[in-house]
């Protein structure tokens, strides 16, 4: 189950991630096999982390997606990030791209 940040728990759904992903890198040279192994990493991950609970809270979720985009492409990494984070200012996106610079 997916704690949500309001505390509402739902059913993990892989297609969730999987459409923010596919959206995030739309346009970017990025084989499609290259992004169905990072679902699967992402998968992983999370299963990994929830097996004890059950549970996983969605921000972790978005980490975890944030830590594979990052590796395959900045410029999907900071898409996601833009959405995941809710970034609401020119500022934000600049801070987030000042951390690729420096190896976040």
């Amino acid at each position: 189950m997916v704690v949500k940040r309001d505390g509402r728990l739902e059913p993990f759904d892989i297609r969730k991630i999987e459409r923010g992903i596919v959206i995030t890198t739309e346009k970017r040279d990025i084989p499609q096999d290259i992004v169905e192994q990072m679902l699967l990493n992402i998968e992983d991950e999370i299963i990994i982390k929830a097996s004890s609970k059950r549970e996983i809270a969605s921000t972790a979720i978005g980490e975890i997606a944030l830590k594979f985009l990052y590796k395959v492409d900045a410029v999907a990494y900071v898409r996601f990030a833009s959405v995941y984070r809710a970034f609401d200012s020119v500022e934000k996106f600049i801070e987030e791209i000042e951390k690729i610079r420096e190896g976040l």
